[in-house]
């Protein structure tokens, strides 16, 4: 299934080669569900004035069982966040565990309502 979805670039021109990796990701998202609705993904360059050694920021709003989810990734000071590929794993890693979590728990609900 693939998720759908709309990626921003921002300070930054649009890449090829970045979105692939952004539909990569949000298609490993479904193996924690397939139920999801929406997947927006901002990718924001530090701006002209602040490039040289700024991290990139990532932000991910995603619509899914349980309501929306938010990872915001990059706004800090960690160096290798300077690689976008990086603060990209770090972004979609943050939102897996909250898909995660958030599955879980309609589990568990209908677990109890079962029994």
């Amino acid at each position: 299934m693939q998720i759908p979805g709309r990626i921003t670039f921002r300070h930054m021109d649009a890449s090829a080669a970045v979105e692939s990796r952004v539909r990569e990701l949000a298609e490993k998202l479904t193996r924690v569900t397939d139920k999801i609705l929406d997947c927006h993904v901002t990718i924001e360059a530090p701006p002209a004035h602040h490039q040289k050694g700024s991290p990139y920021s990532v932000r991910i709003d995603l619509a899914g069982p349980g309501g929306h989810l938010t990872a915001l990734k990059g706004h800090d000071s960690h160096p290798e966040h300077k690689d976008v590929y990086v603060a990209l794993r770090d972004a979609f890693d943050a939102i897996k565990r909250q898909l995660d979590h958030s599955v879980q728990g309609i589990r568990d609900q209908s677990h109890a309502r079962a029994t």
